[in-house]
Order: C-alpha cells, then sequence, then structure tokens
C-alpha cells in the first residue's frame, strides 16, 4: 500500500464494491489510512459526498469495534467512530455504508508500520536546523511550475509570486546541506495552497492530506525524508491548526455551522482580525473580548480561522499532524501561530502526538520577546493558572531579540552584552531551555547579515553564538552565504532565490561558482562551525556557565567530564587581554585548546588576548 493517495476521492474507486450510486457519493474520506498498533485506540473517519448523514455504516473486522457515528448541521458529511485494538492485525477494514436501498463497503487500508516507529527520534540538541523556504529554494523539475487546475501560474519575476522551487530541488540539495554540517531540515509549510494568490509560502493550505503538486506528490514527499534520512539530516514538517486558506475545499461545503470562529464573515457579517494580543492567554486581567478576539480572530480575510473547540475539526487536527508523522517518517513539527489556535485543544494535540511518539519533538512558533509568555506553553511548566502543555519545543524568540540588541548597541551599563547576559538569566522561567530552538532569524525576520549592517565580525560572532549556546540553532537558508535583504520586513526580498538553484543562475552556491569574497568565507564559517559541532559533546548536553561582559567582551563556557568549550565575543575596536584566573571555577589549568574557527592551537595560561572585535572559540578537551 505504499502508494496510497492522501484523500480518498471520488478517482480511488477501486476501493468500493457494490451500488456505483454509492461510488460517486463518497467524494473524500480522510484520513485515507491508519496504522495497525497506534498508542491511541480511536479513530475517526471523515467521509464527505451527497447526502452521507443518511447512511447507516457497519463493520465486521476481528479487533475493530464501530462505535458509532456523528452528524453535523451539513447533510454531506457523515463522520464514522471505530476503536482498534492494540493486538489489531493490517489489513482492510470492510466498512459498509448503507443508504436507504444502496448499499457499499469500503476497503479502508489497516497498514503495517515501520519497525520502531513508535521509538523514533526527535529532532534535539545535537542537531542544527535549516529552515528554507520550498518555492524559493531549488527547482529540480521545471515542467510543474504551473500545472492546470491550480490558480495560480509561476513567475519568477514578482517577488510575491511562486518560483517554481520544488519537492525535487530540496532532494538535490540534500548533499549540500550534509556537507554544510546541517543535521535537520525544516521546510515552510508543503500542503496544497490552491490560493488564487500569494500560494507559495504555504500558511493558506487548501487541502490538509495533500502536499501541494507544483512541490511534487505525497509519495515524492516521503521519498525525500528517506533520502535526508540517508545522509544524517532528520525533516521538520511545518504545521498549522489555527487556519487555512479561504479556498480549501471545506469552504466551497463547510462541515458545520461554527467549524469556523466568526463564520458569519462568510455571510455577510463584519470582519473580526485577531489583535495578535497574545498576553491576554496568561493575563489574570484580561477581558473575554480581548482574549477572544486574540484567539479567534483571523489573520486575514483570506485565512479562515479554525474553531478548534468543535470535537469533530480537534479530532480531525490531531489526527491529520499523526498522519503525517507516520506517513512521511518524520522527526519533528514546528507548529505555526502556537498560541492563537485554542488553548485545551492545544494540550490534548500535544499529548497525542507525545503518546505515539514519546522521543519526538514539536517546537511551537509564540513570537514575544517576552521569556514568560513563551515559557508558559513548554512541556514541564508549572503555570499558576494551571494550565498544562505537552509541547517539548518552543522557537526562542526572546533570545534572538536579545541577541540582535547586543550586536547593534553600543556597550554601556544597560547596553550590548548585558542584555544578552541577563536575557539568558531568564532560563529559570523555562522548564527545559535547553530543548528551545535558537536562530538568527527565519522566513518572517529581516536577514540577520542586513541588520548587522554587513559587518563580517559581527556576523562571525552571531553565528558562534548560536553554534555554541543552549537550544537547538536554526539557520534560514541563505544566511550561510550572507544573504540580505530591507532592514524593514519585505516579505519577497527575504525569501529571495537561493542562488543556484535554477538552470542559468550566475551564482551558485551550491558549488561556490560566482561567491563573492564575502560570501566564501560566510559559507566556510558555517560549515567549519557545524560540522565541528558535531561531534562536540560539550555543545549537545554540557552545562553552560557564563560571566558578566566586562571591557566590550562577554565569555561564557560549556562543558562536560570530555569537553570544555570556552567562547569570547569582543566588541571592542581594539584588542582585548582577559585574566583567565577569573574563570578558573570552570577553566581548566595550563591546558592546550584548538581555536574552531581558524584551527589554531593556544596555550591558555595566566591570559588571553582577543582581537579586536574578535571572537573566539576554543575547544579543550
Amino acid at each position: 500500500m505504499n502508494t496510497i493517495s492522501a484523500a480518498f476521492t471520488a478517482s480511488a474507486l477501486l476501493l468500493l464494491t457494490g451500488s456505483p450510486l454509492l461510488a460517486q457519493q463518497v467524494q473524500r474520506l480522510e484520513p485515507a489510512n491508519w496504522w495497525a498498533g497506534m498508542q491511541h485506540p480511536q479513530l475517526q473517519l471523515m467521509l464527505y459526498g451527497d447526502k452521507l448523514a443518511q447512511c447507516q455504516a457497519s463493520l465486521n473486522y476481528p479487533g475493530a469495534t464501530l462505535l458509532g457515528t456523528d452528524t453535523t448541521a451539513n447533510p454531506n458529511y457523515l463522520f464514522i467512530n471505530l476503536t482498534l485494538a492494540e493486538n489489531i492485525a493490517p489489513g482492510e477494514l470492510p466498512i459498509t455504508l448503507t443508504c436507504g436501498a444502496d448499499k457499499q463497503t469500503l476497503a479502508y487500508p489497516l497498514l503495517a508500520r515501520r519497525p520502531g516507529s513508535a521509538q523514533r527520534q526527535g529532532f534535539n540538541t545535537s542537531d542544527v536546523i535549516y529552515l528554507l523556504t520550498p518555492d524559493r529554494f531549488a527547482n529540480g523539475d521545471p515542467t510543474n511550475d504551473t500545472l492546470p487546475g491550480m490558480l495560480e501560474r509561476a513567475n519568477r519575476a514578482d517577488d510575491s509570486g511562486r518560483h517554481g522551487g520544488d519537492l525535487a530541488g530540496m532532494a538535490q540539495a540534500l548533499p549540500y546541506l550534509a556537507d554544510m554540517g546541517f543535521t535537520a531540515m525544516w521546510p515552510t509549510p508543503l500542503t496544497e495552497n490552491n490560493q488564487s494568490a500569494y500560494s507559495y509560502h504555504g500558511y493558506a493550505a487548501t487541502d490538509l492530506y495533500k502536499i501541494d503538486p507544483r512541490f511534487g506528490s505525497n509519495a515524492q514527499y516521503r521519498e525525500l525524508v528517506a533520502k535526508a534520512n540517508k545522509l544524517g539530516i532528520k525533516v521538520i514538517q511545518d504545521i498549522i491548526v489555527n487556519h487555512i486558506g479561504h479556498q480549501h475545499w471545506w469552504l466551497k461545503d463547510l462541515p458545520d455551522t461554527n467549524w469556523l470562529n466568526n463564520q458569519a464573515f462568510l455571510t455577510g457579517g463584519a470582519f473580526v482580525g485577531t489583535n495578535h494580543n497574545r498576553s491576554t492567554v496568561q493575563d489574570p486581567y484580561a477581558s473575554k473580548v480581548d482574549s477572544a478576539q486574540f484567539t479567534d480572530g483571523w489573520f486575514v480575510d483570506t485565512m479562515p480561522d479554525l474553531n478548534q473547540r468543535h470535537p469533530l475539526l480537534a479530532t480531525y487536527l490531531i489526527q491529520n499532524s499523526i498522519w503525517w508523522v507516520e506517513y512521511a517518517n518524520l522527526a519533528g513539527i514546528r507548529e505555526d501561530t502556537y498560541s492563537y489556535a485554542d488553548k485545551a485543544f492545544l494540550t490534548e494535540w500535544g499529548r497525542r502526538l507525545m503518546l505515539e511518539y514519546p522521543n519526538f519533538n514539536i517546537v511551537g512558533e509564540e513570537w514575544s520577546p517576552n521569556p514568560l509568555i513563551v515559557s508558559y506553553w513548554q512541556r514541564g511548566k508549572h503555570n499558576k493558572d494551571g494550565y498544562v502543555s505537552h509541547t517539548p519545543s518552543m522557537l526562542d524568540f526572546p533570545l534572538y531579540d536579545a541577541l540582535l540588541k547586543a550586536l547593534t548597541t553600543e556597550e554601556s551599563w544597560n547596553g550590548g552584552w548585558i542584555g544578552l547576559y541577563e536575557m539568558l538569566s531568564n532560563d529559570h522561567v523555562y522548564a527545559d531551555p535547553f530543548n528551545l530552538v535558537i536562530f538568527e532569524g527565519n522566513h518572517d525576520t529581516a536577514r540577520i547579515f542586513s541588520l548587522l549592517n554587513e559587518d563580517m565580525d559581527l556576523y562571525r560572532m552571531s553565528i558562534s553564538y548560536l553554534a555554541t549556546m543552549r537550544g537547538i540553532p536554526q539557520l534560514f537558508y541563505g544566511t550561510e552565504i550572507a544573504m540580505q535583504s530591507p532592514k524593514v520586513r519585505d516579505d519577497g526580498k527575504v525569501r529571495a532565490d537561493f542562488p543556484g538553484g535554477w538552470a542559468g543562475d550566475k551564482v551558485n552556491a551550491f558549488t561556490g561558482q560566482g561567491l563573492n569574497a564575502t560570501q566564501k568565507s560566510t559559507q566556510q564559517l558555517v560549515k567549519t562551525l557545524l560540522n565541528w559541532r558535531k561531534t562536540a559533546s560539550a555543545i549537545h548536553s554540557g552545562k553552560l556557565m557564563h560571566f558578566a561582559p566586562d571591557n566590550g567582551t562577554y565569555t561564557y563556557f560549556r562543558y562536560n567530564d570530555q569537553q570544555t568549550v570556552m567562547v569570547v565575543m569582543n566588541k571592542q575596536s581594539e584588542p582585548v587581554t582577559l585574566d583567565l584566573a577569573r574563570f578558573n571555577e570552570v577553566l581548566p589549568q595550563g591546558k592546550t585548546a584548538t581555536e574552531v574557527i581558524s584551527g589554531k592551537t593556544m596555550k591558555l595560561d595566566k591570559q588571553l588576548t582577543v582581537s579586536a572585535r574578535g571572537t573566539l572559540v576554543l575547544d579543550i578537551r
């Protein structure tokens, strides 16, 4: 069953036997398959077709019990509830639908799981994540750039249009990523976005079970993951449970009257946009009206906001996330616009995923510079209001914000390094700060090299910091070659085409052809640090100790019994000599260190001189 389709449609009638009339009625069945041996025994199937709510369901299969059906205000939807025994054998479940005089049997595929599927390892502190925008990364198959039935055509000249990057291009780039030292890959959403405009970014899904055909097929996606895994690269899928695109197939015939938040907008009601006031979720003084507008308001009028309080929709979304993990063999999920979804739903969503995959990892996006707001959502946090999360990781926006400010502000008693030092001291509010994802930018921020005023010394500090700090580092595609953008957010230019990803590109970052001196230098820096990091156990699992900024320098250590890593960054325009006695509690005496970036050997005796605007990453083993 390796070629099973992502959604049961009228084109897959080979799964049906009996009346041709009913075969025409069942237009969709989602999920299209499930697996034997999952921890959660219940499975809910969503069937869509003309007046299916009138049908009765029955099933006779050892280990499978039909609990009943659910219907909604829309007579074209039928939800079938099953319980699957722990020891149920894979096979085809014969689900019989009786609709008046018509009777039809669906042969529903229950597949065998991969060996060890439940014990899969998620991304972790030994990994470095490469974030890419697939449409802008590499075009390996120009024949799928513009396709019949897909509303938006490719136009590489349009910053906001589709450019043609795809799964084939990503597959061709895998050796480059492995050679650079990346061990995990996070593409922005790959599911179908058949929107009439601005569809390239992927965050307005029109089919949650289907890879956008302009990227490739579901089977190609699974093949990409397999190829990546063979090269030591894990794959993280970007999933959105908060909203969909306004041209999602549901919008033509919504499953229920409250499937969406503020659904009245579709029939002439007022548009209610989110206020983005994420603090209302935790604020003990927040008004109900503000709280409701944050979670229930739409991002824009082309992104309907999903009502996760609807139990049938909640189950659909949970099963969809699990389906992709099992189908594609994923190592992680990045959950978009995390806190905008219903918080009770998020608890159950995370619980169900981690129930199936105890060693998995999920990283949530909570875009706030306040660690109190971000830490609320991480698994293990004892929140004052009793809220429980099962999501292991969060994106560390507070540290991102502090790093930028530290690098771009003058040194003073309350400016420069001290802000980064103090932000790190806030780690006591996190349940697991070492499992946070740290980053230098993403598809929604201006390029780091531009924000640092194209200052190579500051760039070196930022990359060295990410490679050695606690947490799981993530770099945005093109950061390794110092790609630039306006300093004020401009999505089309931030997500510019990766040079060399298109036939005829004069500059090719994959091969090095046409790169200027700065690009070659930054690429080599990233490659050196990331490949060194693969064997640096002190970075993967060591402790952290940092020392208060002094004379324009900031020094910290990562250490365990096998290795000590000393990182020193000097923002001064002249060399600074450090008295190593200050670091006696963590720095081994009289040792020789290898400076990772330059490869030079240094003797650590009484003093250490750091060059003007210099960075040292010292490996002591």
